[in-house]
């Protein structure tokens, strides 16, 4: 950047001297420097690219300089050794800024932080220097500065620079958080629980700068026709200079002509014009939580045909929830729950906690058990107020009992599971808990249709009557139940066979086979779990569903994006170089025209860093 600065000036100096002096001696010196100063670094690369036996750019460029230089325009020869160079940074400064907005993202942690001692005080400490098991002090407005799990206080904190989530979320003890997440108005405390270099935030900056490596038809087509067009105008500027003199022209015209050809063809507008744009929307996609492992999983993220999706964690929450009691022989409604409650206290299964959680919600006064304890595959037996309570399966006598078969059935139908409360083999109440769907499983269907996928369906292990329910209340089209995780390995094949491009949509670990055999694997809540950040071809940060959708257009646009710098690139060239056979440019006009085209294409690759419609909700994430 400094000789180019002094190059520039020397350049401009020489300009003005050549104006206004019309002898010219001192302008002519003036362009030498310039061009031996400004001329160092491209020369030098040049010369490391023809020792590595490769025709680049720069060795274009180079060509063109000297070969003016021989025909005596040493005016033209400065300008193009300042116009090349300065193109060449904006380009390096394009592609920073790109790789630049994803690095940004390590900035949102701070560099230290307030560690508590064992006296309760506080110290300054690195962030790199945290341990596990180390308490900090997050106060009111800070950032947090590493992973950990809050200890003591309340707060809520904003985790869209990490997860995208478009809501702060509260912070209590027990609360898993993330560095780079901003405190709300409460002080926590928040234990560390990784080192600094495995941290969510570090580990979604090292995967995404990889993520290069996984690059896209798009970026290899750039790559080869780089490689052939390089040498390629090399070739056709012999050809002018050596075949126009034969046809009657003179000799500095078919050569002037050949540097035109090299000069107008040194632009690195179709080389960079797919990286920036797949850098950037990579970089767009981890700002707003959407971690996509390189330009082949964005590429591919726009051909989807077909999308599975896992039933539990990934449409539903994962977590039972009570939908209804239904007492019998005149048996209180909120009495029945408190029973139930109170026998499956001892229980940690999730229907049991289901049940409590929702008696606790309600305010229920649930009354001391005594003898609680578990019947292997038939539920829980208590004695309360010296009553023998059962509480399980239903039988085949419930089932023949005609107002709790009717119970029962409603409940299965609605995608319930139901239990029964029994005093002896009286039954006392019918109780269907269900996994409950997310809020944005209606929504995200919805949304993937309006995008043209043509099949959205369920692959679940859960049983048939409950995946209906399920694929019913979303409109899906399709649902397989009862599968094993190689039943859904097996399905996904046949879809893809069926449909094209299929995407698997899991929690990350428990459907890794499937997602192993689908075209594209996303991953759900990935931020808190480690196998998904790491096996993913796309990781879903948050547990927002809506973000999928979202992802899918984000790679529609960059596709675009794409399409259209290399149509303009090759159009340009295409045109630059008609105009320079039939001599109708300088060089300094080749080189401007075509730096110029460069910065157009790199602007609007550069266009992928601001969020498109529907790609983000969050003010915070922009």
């Amino acid at each position: 950047m400094v000789t180019l600065a002094v190059a520039a000036v020397l350049l401009v100096a020489g300009l003005v001297v050549e104006w206004t002096d019309s002898s010219g001696p001192v302008a002519l010196i003036l362009f030498w420097i310039a061009i031996l100063i400004g001329g160092a670094y491209p020369l030098r690369s040049a010369v490391r690219a023809v020792r590595n036996k490769r025709l680049s750019i720069t060795v274009l460029l180079a060509v063109a300089v000297i070969g003016a230089i021989a025909l005596g325009v040493i005016e033209e020869a400065a300008m193009l050794v300042v116009i090349f160079s300065l193109g060449e940074a904006m380009e390096a400064y394009a592609t920073d800024k790109a790789r630049g907005s994803i690095s940004a993202l390590m900035e949102l942690a701070p560099p230290t932080a307030n560690r508590l001692t064992v006296d309760g005080t506080t110290e300054a400490v690195a962030a790199e220097q945290l341990h596990p098991g180390d308490v900090v002090l997050v106060r009111p407005g800070e950032r947090l500065p590493t992973d950990g799990e809050v200890v003591q206080g309340v707060s809520w904190v904003d985790a869209s620079p990490v997860t995208g989530e478009s809501v702060p979320v509260e912070a209590t003890t027990g609360t898993e958080v993330f560095g780079g997440s901003l405190n709300g108005n409460g002080v926590l405390h928040v234990q560390v629980s990784k080192e600094h270099y495995d941290t969510v935030l570090a580990r979604v900056i090292e995967q995404v700068e990889e993520a290069q490596a996984n690059r896209s038809d798009a970026e290899r087509f750039a790559d080869k026709f780089s490689a052939v067009y390089t040498p390629a105008m090399f070739g056709l500027a012999l050809v002018v200079a050596l075949v126009m003199p034969l046809l009657g022209f003179e000799w500095q015209e078919a050569i002037y002509r050949a540097l035109v050809i090299l000069v107008v063809s040194c632009s690195c507008a179709l080389v960079i014009s797919v990286p920036v744009s797949v850098v950037t929307a990579i970089a767009r996609g981890a700002k707003d939580g959407i971690l996509i492992k390189g330009g082949l999983y964005l590429e591919r993220l726009a051909d989807i045909k077909a999308v599975a999706f896992d039933k539990t964690g990934t449409l539903t929450r994962g977590r039972p929830a009570l939908v209804r009691v239904v007492p019998f022989d005149g048996a209180d409604h909120d009495e029945a729950l408190a029973l139930a409650a109170a026998v499956e206290a001892g229980s940690e299964h999730p229907i049991a906690t289901a049940i409590v959680t929702a008696a606790r919600d309600r305010g229920l006064a649930v009354p001391a058990a005594h003898g609680a304890h578990a019947l292997p595959g038939a539920g829980m037996v208590a004695t309360i107020n010296g009553r023998t309570l059962h509480i399980g399966r239903p039988t085949g006598a419930d089932r023949a009992h005609p107002l709790i078969s009717q119970a029962l059935a409603a409940a299965e139908a609605e995608g319930c599971t139901a239990v029964v409360l029994r005093e002896g083999t009286q039954p006392l109440a019918v109780v269907a808990v269900a996994d409950q769907l997310r809020p944005d499983s209606k929504s995200a269907v919805a949304e993937l249709r309006a995008l043209g996928i043509d099949r959205v369906l369920m692959l679940t292990g859960d049983n048939d009557t409950v995946a209906r329910a399920t694929a019913q209340a979303l409109g899906l089209d399709d649902y397989r139940a009862e599968l094993l995780p190689e039943d859904k390995s097996t399905a996904v094949r046949e879809l893809r066979e069926k449909y094209g491009v299929i995407a698997m949509v899991g929690d990350g670990v428990n459907d890794a086979p499937a997602l192993a055999n689908a075209d594209l694997a996303i991953a759900m809540g990935a931020a808190g779990t480690d196998v998904a950040l790491e096996t993913a071809d796309v990781a879903l940060m948050a547990d927002e569903l809506d973000r999928l959708p979202a992802a899918i257009r984000l790679s529609r646009r960059a596709r675009n994006n794409i399409k259209i710098n290399i149509a303009l690139s090759l159009a340009v060239v295409a045109v630059l170089i008609v105009a320079a056979l039939a001599g109708w440019m300088s060089l300094t006009t080749g080189l401007l025209l075509n730096e110029g085209s460069a910065a157009l294409i790199i602007l609007n690759g550069l266009r992928m860093l601001r969020p498109g419609r529907g790609e983000t909700r969050s003010m915070a994430t922009d």
